[in-house]
């Protein structure tokens, strides 16, 4: 016996299965979100907290779904993104102004856009703190269980929807196979001030054991995203201030001054996962269930960003037809729309990882020629800003800024 309807069940309510979530609940769409963690856990406030690169048009997106005013006022522009190679020659810049756009995307904070959705999710269902306890995946609906405390509650809708992250409990219980491998680094992060800051620029710097990019923040503050061998993690982050500063300074450099005020510093493991097919009947995985990525070029949460859009587009197109939201047609049409993208993405972000930190002199002359070829040929760099900025190839309504 089935339990309460929906058109859709999401689990995961982070920032992708948030947006889906808020974006398909002002459509009209019967949602429910399931979320483990409460909203005041997942939102903490401090000088370091996790900052988030947003797209030319990932900032689309959201304002489509109606978030973009709430985060406009504390998201910083990236107006030119400087690209170098430590130690080399290479060197290439990104403009906003060549592309003829005010911003090739924005830097906010993610507790805000965390916010932000809670503030716009009126219309769902929400679950949480509650588990996803099991579910059966059937011909014409999937049945969920989830569980609040000592109650649990079974519910029913034509789609399940798994936001559940890179850990994916859904993906790994129903054995979705994966192209996943760990890349023996380590990001550390934290949030850093400049004395000498540039404000709109953001840089991205090749080292050898990774790259190390330094997001542009409000009031002259920076996001450091370091990549560091697995084995130097641990000794980083035991080193106090001072070294910390000067080890940073002797890679970076001095682009922006001196660097002072260092945060909490936090590390996280790299890794390549890529879900070769990630739909089932009745079943779709986005965000990080999806695909997770390394995090040079920041492409992880605006692809997950773009998969949403798509879907939320698929969708709301069949409920307004009077078919199906989760048959086959559905997901036919959603791979039909997203699977290239999802594939160059992750395979030109692993490509990238894997191509600044190896050594060999031929590869190193011939990558720093290609940075300074990137600079020197604007039709080369318009392509590659498109891509990155999330502009290029079919863009669903919200891609371009237009509600459902």
């Amino acid at each position: 016996m089935s339990g309460t309807r929906y058109d859709l069940i999401i689990v995961g309510g982070g920032l992708v299965g948030g947006s889906l979530a808020c974006a398909l609940g002002a459509a009209g769409l019967r949602v429910a979100l399931v979320e483990s963690v409460p909203p005041t856990i997942r939102a903490e406030p401090s000088y370091d907290e996790r900052v988030i690169a947003l797209s030319w048009g990932s900032r689309h997106i959201l304002a489509g779904i109606g978030l973009w005013e709430d985060l406009a006022g504390d998201a910083e522009p990236i107006q030119r993104i400087h690209v170098s190679e430590r130690g080399h020659f290479g060197l290439a810049h990104l403009d906003c102004a060549e592309e003829g756009v005010p911003a090739l995307g924005y830097v906010a904070p993610a507790r805000l856009i965390g916010q932000a959705i809670q503030a716009r999710l009126g219309a769902v269902e929400i679950f949480c703190p509650a588990r996803l306890v099991g579910f059966h995946l059937g011909a014409d609906r999937v049945d969920v269980e989830v569980a609040s405390g000592n109650a649990s509650r079974l519910l029913s809708a034509s789609l399940l929807v798994a936001a559940d992250g890179g850990d994916s409990a859904i993906r790994k219980r129903l054995g979705f196979q994966v192209l996943e491998r760990s890349y023996g680094h380590d990001a550390i992060i934290t949030t850093l001030t400049a004395d000498r800051p540039q404000p709109g620029v953001a840089f991205e710097r090749f080292t050898d054991t990774g790259p190390l990019a330094m997001l542009p923040m409000t009031a002259g503050r920076y996001s450091l995203v370091w990549t560091a061998r697995e084995e130097e993690t641990a000794g980083i982050l035991a080193l106090d201030d001072r070294a910390f500063l000067a080890r940073l300074q002797a890679r970076f450099g001095y682009r922006l001054g001196a660097l002072s005020r260092p945060g909490r510093r936090l590390a996280w493991p790299l890794k390549l996962l890529l879900t070769r097919e990630p739909v089932r009947p009745r079943l779709v995985l986005i965000g990080n269930a999806a695909h997770t990525l390394h995090p040079v070029a920041g492409q992880g949460l605006n692809l997950g960003l773009r998969d949403l859009a798509a879907l939320a587009q698929v969708l709301v197109d069949r409920v307004r037809a009077g078919a199906d939201p989760g048959d086959a047609a559905a997901l036919v049409e959603y791979r039909r729309l997203r699977g290239g993208d999802q594939d160059r993405t992750g395979l030109a972000t692993d490509l990238l990882a894997h191509l600044f930190i190896n050594p060999w002199p031929p590869l190193r002359l011939g990558r720093n020629l290609g940075l300074l070829g990137l600079d020197l040929l604007p039709p080369l760099r318009h392509a590659l800003a498109a891509r990155f900025m999330g502009v290029a190839g079919h863009l669903p309504r919200l891609a371009r800024g237009l509600p459902l």
